[in-house]
């Protein structure tokens, strides 16, 4: 009898099988739901919702993905561990097909955006200021 019942034992509180289903790639946008500890033993919870760069490591259990967000004008990027305990859950909020797996090349063009709108933001001044004059 005993040897029919399987006994599953729980080696993390994270349910693994759960976050192997997440099919999610770079260029997907996801919102990351962490843990944030308090006082007292209290966590809250804290989303970062951003685009994810890389995936690392596949499904092992050392398995990262890095997500990137703007955040006052600044990009932000965290690396989370796909099986961490301080993750609560993973939303994917949209879905989109990049042709590269690693996506580091949007940090620069980010860069350049902002330089383009700098720029056009200084020409627009400029003629502001002659049609004043």
């Amino acid at each position: 009898m005993a040897e029919n019942k399987i006994m599953k034992i729980k080696f993390s509180p994270v349910d693994i099988e759960e976050r192997q289903k997440l099919d999610f790639k770079a260029g997907d946008t996801v919102s990351v739901w962490s843990k944030i500890p308090e006082e007292k033993g209290k966590f809250r919870l804290q989303a970062f919702e951003g685009i994810v760069l890389a995936r690392k490591h596949g499904r092992e259990a050392g398995a990262t993905f890095t997500v990137r967000k703007i955040a006052s004008g600044v990009g932000v990027e965290r690396i989370f561990p796909l099986y961490s305990p301080m993750i609560d859950k993973i939303e994917i909020t949209k879905k989109s097909r990049a042709r590269r797996s690693k996506l580091y090349y949007i940090r620069t063009k980010a860069i350049k955006d902002v330089r383009s709108k700098m720029r056009s933001v200084t020409n627009q001044e400029e003629i502001f200021t002659e049609e004043v004059k």
